[in-house]
């Protein structure tokens, strides 16, 4: 208990603003992300898209048509697991552009979504509640949120790139994507009666989506499709 007493002092010393530190005997210590830090990454995941200079472009124009004659013939090339990732792709990009449709969510360019260019949304998702905590507080949805960092964290360390499986790393998040699909509901009376939890869901499915996307293309090398 003295060893974690003096490890919690020095992140809360360092590290207050960030996380909450609480010390469980016989000596653990427990590191939660404050949910303004947790809200605001999750904000900049959903809305922007993941890469930079070398990520690889994606098809555009008349190149969709050829992009989803590929898809298919790699949905055969590779192995199911490759081809659920990709099915959970498509399946995010229908649930957003289906809430842009309905007036959930406001897009600035459908483009954007497609082409992964600029910011995707125009409006700050609510995920905090008026007493400042995640709406999103089921299980499912914790786990999925859980996923999404490992891999943003094993994406923004490039020193562990060569021992990260990003096919396995895809399955896990698109695993966990149709847990909390299957668990936690948009449309229907979660729409009517919470609109700000159906919004912060979506905002959910926007961040798999691009981080999907990501992995596919970057990491996988295969098409990211939008529908399926």
């Amino acid at each position: 208990m003295e060893i974690a007493s003096g490890i919690t002092s020095h992140l809360l010393a360092t590290c207050g603003e960030v996380f909450s530190v609480q010390i469980v005997p016989p000596g653990s210590i427990y590191v939660e992300l404050k949910p303004l830090l947790l809200a605001a990454w999750l904000q900049s995941i959903a809305i922007k898209s993941l890469g930079n200079e070398e990520e690889v472009e994606s098809p555009s124009g008349d190149q969709w048509q050829i992009a989803e004659i590929a898809t298919r013939k790699i949905a055969l090339d590779n192995s199911e697991r490759l081809f659920a990732v990709q099915y959970t792709h498509a399946r995010c990009c229908s649930l957003v552009l289906l809430a842009h449709r309905e007036g959930l969510i406001q897009l600035k360019n459908i483009k954007n979504l497609l082409a992964d260019t600029g910011e995707n949304s125009q409006e700050q998702i609510p995920w905090l509640n008026h007493n400042y905590q995640m709406r999103l507080s089921h299980p499912a949805e914790n786990h999925l949120i859980a996923e999404l960092v490992k891999v943003v964290d094993n994406l923004e360390f490039p020193h562990v790139d060569s021992s990260v499986n990003w096919e396995k790393a895809a399955l896990d998040l698109s695993q966990a994507f149709e847990v909390f699909w299957c668990r936690c509901r948009i449309w229907g009376n979660v729409k009517i009666s919470s609109p700000n939890l159906a919004q912060a869901r979506l905002g959910l499915v926007m961040a798999t989506q691009s981080v999907l996307k990501f992995l596919l293309v970057n990491k996988l090398g295969i098409f990211a499709p939008l529908e399926l």
